[in-house]
C-alpha cells in the first residue's frame, strides 16, 4: 500500500455494541447509501473461539463498524483490514491467532480464526434477507470467494457448501407469556431486556389469534397458578410449531395436567413437549430467580433446536 493511501484510511471506531445479525445487516445497508461498505465473516475456526462460524461485522468506509467475530480482541484489526480492502476495492482473507502472521494479536481462547472480507458491490442481497427476516422467515447470504460476490438463499444452515460460505439469519426469538401474576411481568421484562420479541397473552385472545403469533422460533411460557386457566391456551399451543413450551407448577400439578390432556386425546409425544416444572434450575422462591430460570431454559432450547 502506498503511503498516501495509508494516510487516507480513517481510524476504525465502534459505532454499536450489537451482535444481532440483522442489526448488522441494517447497519451495512444504511452505510452503503453513503459510501463503501465491507462485510467481514468468520469462515474458519481453529481450536476454540468466542463466536460461532458465520459471525459478522459490517464496516463503513468512514471507519465506523459494528458486530463481532471474536470476543472483542480482534475487531479493530478486522475493521482496519476491511478499510484497506475498500481502498483497494478488492476482497481479502485474513487469519488471526493460531496460524496467523499477526504475532502481536493473540486470541484469549488460544485458537485461531479466518475472516473473509467482502467489499460490497450492492446491498440487494442484504435487503432481501432483512425483508424475509421481517416476515419471520430464515434466510442466508452465500459468499463466493472466487467471484467475490454475495447472493441471498432461502436455506438457513451456516457453513461451507460448494465452494461458497453461507451465513445464516434466523428470526429472533419470540416469547409468548401467558399469566397475570408478578411472574409473568418479570419474565416479560427480562425477555424484552434480552431483545426477544415479547407477546403478552390477554384474557380476550382467541385461539386463532394466538396461533398466528406462534411459529417455530417461538417459546411459550405458561405462568398460571391454576391449571384450569391455562387449559385452552395450552391445547392451542400443543398444536403449534413452538420450539419451547413451559408451564408453571409442581410435579404433582403437572401430573394433573397430563391426565387432563390425555382425557382430551393428546398423545404422549405431544404432552412430552411441555417443560414442567418450568425453568432450567430447581424450585424458585422469587420472581427474579424464576424469570432467570425460564429465560435460560428458553435460550438453551433455542440453541439446541436452531
Amino acid at each position: 500500500m502506498s503511503p498516501d493511501l495509508a494516510l487516507a484510511i480513517p481510524t476504525p471506531v465502534r459505532a454499536s455494541l450489537t451482535d444481532n445479525p440483522i442489526d448488522i445487516l441494517r447497519f451495512a445497508i444504511a452505510s452503503f447509501d453513503r459510501g463503501p461498505v465491507a462485510l467481514a465473516t468468520l469462515i474458519e475456526i481453529r481450536g476454540g473461539a468466542a463466536r460461532s462460524l458465520g459471525a459478522q461485522m459490517a464496516i463503513a468506509g468512514d471507519g465506523r463498524f459494528c458486530g463481532y467475530v471474536s470476543g472483542g480482541c480482534v475487531e479493530a484489526a478486522v475493521a482496519a483490514e476491511a478499510l484497506q480492502a475498500m481502498a483497494e476495492k478488492r476482497d481479502r482473507v485474513v487469519k488471526f491467532g493460531e496460524g496467523s502472521s499477526f504475532f502481536d494479536i493473540v486470541l484469549p481462547c488460544g485458537g485461531g480464526i479466518t475472516i473473509a472480507i467482502h467489499v460490497m458491490k450492492d446491498a440487494r442481497a442484504l435487503e432481501d434477507v432483512v425483508r424475509l427476516n421481517d416476515r419471520r422467515v430464515g434466510a442466508s447470504l452465500a459468499y463466493s470467494p472466487t467471484s467475490q460476490s454475495l447472493r441471498m438463499e432461502t436455506k438457513s444452515r451456516a457453513g461451507w457448501f460448494d465452494k461458497t460460505f453461507r451465513s445464516s439469519y434466523l428470526p429472533r426469538t419470540r416469547v409468548v407469556v401467558s399469566g397475570q401474576a408478578a411472574e409473568a411481568q418479570a419474565v416479560g421484562q427480562l425477555a424484552s431486556a434480552s431483545s426477544y420479541d415479547v407477546m403478552q397473552v390477554g384474557t380476550a385472545l382467541t385461539s386463532c389469534q394466538l396461533s398466528e403469533w406462534i411459529d417455530s422460533y417461538t417459546a411459550v411460557v405458561l405462568l398460571h397458578h391454576d391449571i384450569d386457566t391455562e387449559a385452552d391456551i395450552l391445547e392451542t399451543v400443543l398444536k403449534s410449531e413452538a420450539f419451547y413450551i413451559g408451564a408453571l407448577g409442581s410435579t404433582r400439578t403437572h401430573h394433573r395436567r397430563v391426565e387432563r390432556l390425555k382425557a382430551r386425546s393428546f398423545n404422549a409425544d405431544e404432552i412430552a413437549r411441555i417443560k414442567a416444572p418450568i425453568g432450567m434450575f430447581g424450585p424458585t422462591r422469587d420472581v427474579s430467580s424464576l424469570a432467570l430460570s425460564v429465560l435460560a431454559d428458553v435460550a438453551a432450547a433455542r440453541l439446541g433446536t436452531h
